[in-house]
């Protein structure tokens, strides 16, 4: 895999986004490689799964400039399906999930981040549900995984707003579930480790059967209000204010 480091130390698995200088944006090959890791470290013997950002984020969000070279049809359907089985395969996943976000998590790279059971962010962090900004509506199952932080209500807000958050403002709003460094990371791990971490694994299994058919409508749902939103001209207006480096002019069509 060239855009995605998979490690393991000893009952521990690292997915490690690997496109430091586009800080880690997420493009077709790099989201079908994040797949691979996953299926991977499904079927290993690790029982915690951190996943990370190499370099000075933790991922940009969707890489745009990629998503315009292929913009037709047929590449939509099949980025949007390995999103889908990204989001679910980290929400059903018998590992325990730890998320490290350090600088950016934007967009798709927000909804990774919080797709994991616990997410632990440094001061330097800043978190954007911003979506808005380019006429779209958050994917990788955004408006699940915000919602059950937050509720409908603030998930809303913050999806609207499209508001970048540094690490307090989303640790008081519930979002982020602790601030810290790496150390803290590692803390966690070894907090979990000494505990009975099977009964966690069924507890989160549990949750995720419960919640599982909840998490595929809104997939799906997020495919068909995406593919609606890419037609609109508020979208083209954000794509070009995008490559222009202003703000858009947005006219509600």
């Amino acid at each position: 895999m060239e855009h995605i480091i998979l490690s393991y130390e000893g009952r521990v698995a690292t997915i490690e986004l690997n496109r430091p200088d586009a800080l880690n944006a997420l493009h077709e090959q790099m989201l079908f490689e994040l797949l691979q890791a996953l299926k991977e470290v499904e079927n290993s013997e690790a029982d915690i799964v951190i996943i990370r950002g190499r370099g000075k984020a933790f991922s940009a969000g969707g890489d745009i400039k990629t998503m315009l070279q292929s913009a037709n049809e047929h590449s939509f359907i099949t980025v949007m399906d390995t999103i889908k089985q990204i989001a679910i395969t980290l929400h059903q996943l018998p590992k325990l999930t730890i998320s490290y976000v350090h600088g950016a998590a934007a967009g798709l790279g927000f909804s990774l981040a919080l797709a994991c059971d616990y997410v632990i962010a440094n001061e330097q962090a800043r978190v954007a549900m911003n979506f808005i900004g380019i006429g779209l509506v958050p994917d990788g199952g955004g408006h699940f995984f915000l919602k059950r932080k937050i509720g409908d209500v603030k998930s809303k807000q913050v999806i609207w707003e499209g508001k970048v958050m540094n690490a307090q403002e989303a640790y008081e709003m519930g979002i982020v579930d602790e601030m810290g460094d790496e150390q803290a990371v590692q803390q966690k791990v070894s907090e979990w480790l000494s505990k009975p971490i099977r009964a966690m694994i069924a507890t989160k299994r549990l949750y995720a059967r419960l919640s599982e058919e909840q998490l595929l409508k809104t997939l799906q749902m997020e495919t068909v209000y995406q593919a609606d939103m890419r037609k609109t001209k508020d979208h083209e207006e954000g794509i070009r204010a995008f490559l222009e480096k202003r703000h858009p002019h947005f006219s509600g069509k």
